[in-house]
């Protein structure tokens, strides 16, 4: 990616001074940029995206459509939440693409995160040059990249929206929070008045549960995925967590171990779950859980997640292991 560096100028955004001027610089960048034309946005829902979709509705109103795309790898209940987020709050114009079939039959049989990876951010340029042809105007794709994914990108893993892109791609990129850190994001996204459930959520990979399912991916052990992390999240929010722990979800990497159920034995998947805390995605520690809690997943998950029989904890910083498996 050319012209990488974030820029000295560039003070760390950690006031509402500051955010605004960010705000008004970024506007003023983006009509330049972009003047008359309509941009193509990679709606996620998450708070990148959401801050890219604020900054751009800001800067050119309703030539910027957004385009979500349910991928098969979304967290339970999370397309319809964003759907409704978008569309019903935000007034946006979002055209929602469900591609699971798609997206699974390209992934069938690969185990290579940094191949999985790849062929992901590929097929999402894919989707989104279908959807440009039925729109008029489009020359732009926004995309919510930042700092960190520009970092990891040299050298320790690719991210759909840096090292996926394929050298054919048509569209000029728009990136206007490329140079911020997390944290900065959150900042200038409650000054663009986005509400605490899209500023708050938690960090989530553009190849979603793809990167959490380690190994080939098979529905069964997706589904594993999306069920624990479903319950990782209930008991978080009941123990009071949400907001507290930066990020947190679970693994089910593609090998099984003996275990006992009513008796008998079986031979399924361990959950591993991975709970950090951080202010950058730089750095990160391993969060303290109550013991009281850690047992209630153990008890929920190998009860409730069907072909899982143990569960296990993720207690490395970053470094030595990055935030995310894969």
């Amino acid at each position: 990616m050319a012209n990488d560096k974030r820029p000295a100028s560039l003070k760390r955004i950690t006031n509402k001074t500051l955010a605004k001027k960010f705000i008004a610089e970024q506007v003023a960048a983006l009509k330049e940029q972009i003047g008359d034309k309509k941009v193509l946005l990679a709606l996620s829902g998450g708070v990148d995206s959401s801050v890219t979709a604020a900054l751009l509705i800001k800067a050119i109103g309703k030539n910027l459509v957004c385009v979500h795309v349910n991928h098969g790898f979304l967290r339970k209940g999370e397309p319809e939440e964003v759907v409704r987020v978008f569309r019903q709050e935000m007034g946006a114009k979002l055209v929602y693409v469900n591609a699971s079939s798609r997206f699974l039959k390209k992934v069938a049989n690969v185990s290579d995160p940094e191949k999985k990876r790849k062929i992901i951010g590929g097929e999402f340029i894919e989707v989104f040059a279908e959807q440009a042809k039925k729109q008029k105007g489009i020359e732009f794709l926004a995309q919510g990249t930042i700092y960190p994914d520009i970092l990891e990108s040299k050298g320790i893993k690719a991210h759909h929206n840096v090292g996926g892109l394929p050298a054919s791609m048509k569209f000029k990129l728009v990136e206007p929070i490329k140079f911020l850190y997390k944290d900065e994001v959150r900042v200038v996204g409650k000054e663009l008045g986005l509400p605490d459930s899209m500023v708050y959520r938690q960090p989530f990979p553009g190849p979603g549960l793809a990167v959490r399912c380690v190994g080939v991916i098979t529905k069964a052990r997706l589904e594993a995925v999306r069920e624990s992390d479903a319950i990782l999240r209930e008991e978080f929010k009941n123990a009071g967590l949400e907001g507290k722990v930066w990020q947190y979800f679970t693994v089910v990497p593609d090998f099984k171990s003996t275990g006992i159920t009513n008796g008998k034995r079986t031979f399924d998947w361990p959950v591993i779950i991975r709970a950090v805390n951080t202010k950058d995605a730089v750095t990160a520690t391993c969060a303290e859980l109550k013991f009281s809690l850690m047992q209630k997943l153990v008890q929920r998950i190998t009860t409730e997640v069907k072909g899982v029989n143990r569960v296990l904890w993720d207690m490395t910083p970053k470094p030595s292991g990055t935030i995310e498996w894969e």
